[in-house]
């Protein structure tokens, strides 16, 4: 980030570990997901999603404006809602087949929302994003509680 920011090279001990993320990821009812399309316009929308074994997942029909976008392009950028308590995940998106994980997917998601969605429906499509980087802060001290966290 630019210097100008302030960000210190250690975050502060105010700074969200990594076990707190991962449960307000779980534990989140809504997710914003963010798609490129191949004319590169950027396109974001609300979400209900899962956070399963560090992978965030979701549903979508093929024929959205997000599973257009993740079939020409599959960078995704998924962030919870909160600007103050900030949360956001990068990567690249990868349509799951498997059939067991699917229907985990499927019961983890019924368990959350009372709704099971229909993983035989072949118009739909559910992705799976392992996280390349996250960015994590807490709005009342930014500079000092900003972390870039990578994984391989």
């Amino acid at each position: 980030m630019p210097a100008s920011y302030g960000i210190h090279p250690t975050p502060n001990a105010d700074a969200l570990d990594w076990d707190v993320v991962s449960a307000g990821l779980a534990s989140a009812r809504n997710y914003w997901v963010v798609t490129a399309g191949p004319d590169r316009r950027p396109h974001s929308v609300p979400v209900w999603g899962l956070w399963l074994d560090e992978t965030f997942y979701f549903a979508t029909e093929r024929a959205s404006r997000k599973g257009r976008n993740l079939a020409a392009n599959p960078a995704l950028v998924v962030h919870l809602e909160s600007g103050d308590d900030v949360v956001i995940l990068e990567g690249t998106a990868e349509d799951v087949s498997d059939p067991s994980l699917l229907s985990r997917f499927a019961d983890a998601y019924e368990a959350k929302y009372q709704l099971r969605p229909d993983i035989a429906n072949t118009a739909q499509v559910v992705y799976a994003l392992r996280p390349r980087l996250a960015h994590t802060w807490l709005e009342q001290d930014f500079p000092g509680t900003a972390v870039r966290w990578r994984f391989d």
